[in-house]
């Protein structure tokens, strides 16, 4: 990332290194009416906690939003191989200003910690019957997860 100095003087250009991460998934709201029916609330308690079955009503368009977040944050939380990361270890919290954050817990959070990943951002969107999300980690900049695949 480039960044000017306040002044905007020449010569005043600097860059920044941070590493980061980016996870991003499409998920189709049709997909979640399926597995609804076909599951009804196994589907749901087995991909989400009960805080995000309460915020989306059973709202199918915001179930997959979440779904989706919840495959951008395994994206980004790059998982060896044989482990699966359960989806209910990562949670879409609603804040009362409305905006979304994420909530890691169980092997997520461990993963995370190991990696050093922190700072973690959330961005929803869903236009018709599609939802998306996208999620941006922080490395911690003492470069501890260097060595973790």
């Amino acid at each position: 990332m480039t960044v000017a100095s306040p002044t905007g003087a020449p010569g005043s250009v600097h860059t920044l290194a941070m590493a980061q991460r980016v996870g991003i998934d499409l998920a189709s709201a049709q997909r979640v009416r399926e597995a609804l029916e076909a599951h009804g609330a196994r589907y749901l308690d087995r991909i989400f906690t009960a805080a995000e079955q309460g915020d989306c009503a059973g709202d199918p368009v915001r179930l997959a939003a979440r779904y989706a977040a919840k495959e951008a944050t395994v994206k980004v939380l790059r998982p060896d191989p044989d482990t699966a990361i359960p989806l209910r270890d990562i949670e879409v919290v609603r804040a009362p200003s409305g905006h979304t954050e994420l909530m890691l817990t169980g092997l997520a959070a461990h993963r995370a910690q190991v990696q050093g990943l922190r700072d973690l951002a959330v961005s929803l969107s869903h236009e018709g019957d599609l939802a998306t999300a996208v999620v941006i980690a922080t490395l911690q900049p003492d470069g501890s997860a260097a060595d973790v695949p």
